[in-house]
């Protein structure tokens, strides 16, 4: 089906998909886990392909599905079956002078949109927790994982029928061209909410052209800040973790802000701790203590996703806050240090969905964070923040039983 056939049947199943009940929802993320392992070998010859057409460099990580991943995908949706059911929460109740009683009660958004790049897992990460909060799941996958996608989409459908359930509660286009993304961007009236999972430009493509409702996510050029009371074998950890373990996702470290007082020890050991393997940006300070490239204007504005990491020598826990607050993209931020006061100072003044102390930016998952799977990491405001489970899927309405009050 291409979008406008599918948002025509998007639109009918709202009532159906909100009015499931938990043990529904529940029986159709069993069967939509199962499926995932049974169609493994099938996932993974689509995979293949995909990796044969854009599987370069570090879009390589990205793409790559094997056995250990789809058995991860598929315990995620089973995780979701474990959390509360947020449709129907009643959020607050009180009764007003007049003697109406007021209800505000969770509900499912309604259609959700979600377009994204080269993760395929992010197909059914997304589609277990729109499932699960009651919502219609329409998912664009990019043109680099989409025969992935489109294999993992047929899995989820045959789990859905299985439950006894419309197979049409997840869809995704059947083209990956652009034009299918600009239409779901512009689809006011049918999409309730867009969320875009990827790189700067295709979030900043969604935030810019779309007319329905979206969320920003995800772009992050993360820091990490080792202060001068902080303990140099525990930051080399933090950092080696933050930067090396995947470089490619968005809660990588991308910035490593040093103190001046710490930067002679430590900079030599973070040289050799992740020198060989990893490119050093360094500040015109740093490069007097360690060899790597010199930073430019664009140094520590940039997302990297590789085996990149820009170094900058600061004087205080002032200045590194100062420094976030012009270049982060406020996903996550972490200070290293044995000084509750700096610590308290990091975490007051840095604005970012997720700060730590002591702690790799890796852990900025849903996963992580026991919301089970994550639909994307909110940067903004409103209405969500951070990673984004069953709760952020879902908003309320007000219900009003009276008595033949009138005003």
């Amino acid at each position: 089906m291409n979008v406008k056939e599918i948002l025509e049947v998007a639109v009918k199943l709202k009532p159906v998909a909100a009015s499931l009940t938990d043990e529904q929802k529940n029986t159709a993320l069993k069967y939509m886990a199962e499926s995932l392992i049974e169609r493994k070998a099938e996932i993974l010859k689509a995979n293949s392909q995909d990796l044969k057409n854009y599987g370069d460099g570090v879009m390589a990580d990205r793409l790559r599905l094997d056995e250990k991943r789809i058995e991860a995908m598929s315990q995620g949706i089973l995780d979701v079956i474990d959390l509360p059911d947020p449709v129907g929460r009643v959020l607050e109740e009180r009764t007003l002078y007049n003697g109406l009683v007021l209800k505000k009660v969770s509900v499912p958004i309604g259609v959700v949109a979600v377009i994204y790049e080269s993760r395929p897992n992010v197909t059914s990460d997304a589609a277990a927790l729109l499932i699960k909060s009651g919502n219609v799941c329409v998912l664009r996958g990019g043109k680099e994982a989409f025969e992935s996608s489109m294999a993992i989409i047929k899995a989820l459908k045959e789990g859905l029928k299985k439950a006894g359930l419309s197979e049409n509660l997840v869809n995704m286009p059947d083209s990956a061209d652009r034009s299918q993304a600009e239409e779901l961007m512009t689809a006011t009236g049918k999409v309730n909410l867009l969320i875009p999972r990827g790189g700067a430009g295709l979030i900043s493509a969604c935030v810019e052209n779309a007319t329905v409702p979206c969320i920003e996510t995800g772009t992050g050029i993360c820091h990490i800040y080792v202060d001068e009371y902080a303990d140099i074998n525990k930051a080399l950890s933090i950092v080696e973790n933050a930067k090396m373990s995947r470089p490619s996702v968005c809660n990588a470290a991308e910035v490593c802000l040093v103190h001046s007082a710490v930067a002679k020890d430590f900079l030599p050991k973070l040289k050799e701790e992740i020198g060989e393997k990893c490119k050093l940006i360094l500040c015109n300070r740093a490069i007097n203590i360690i060899s790597g490239e010199k930073a430019d204007e664009k140094s520590f504005d940039t997302e990297f996703l590789d085996y990149i990491l820009a170094v900058k020598i600061v004087d205080s826990v002032e200045e590194a806050t100062e420094h976030i607050a012009v270049h982060s993209t406020q996903h996550s931020e972490a200070i290293i240090t044995e000084n509750k006061e700096n610590a308290d100072y990091f975490t007051s003044r840095v604005d970012s969905a997720a700060v730590y102390v002591n702690a790799s930016t890796r852990f900025t998952d849903g996963g992580e964070f026991g919301l089970g799977c994550e639909i994307g990491i909110s940067t903004q405001r409103l209405h969500a923040r951070g990673p984004m489970g069953l709760e952020a899927m879902n908003t309320y309405k007000y219900i009003i039983n009276g008595n033949g009050e009138v005003r």
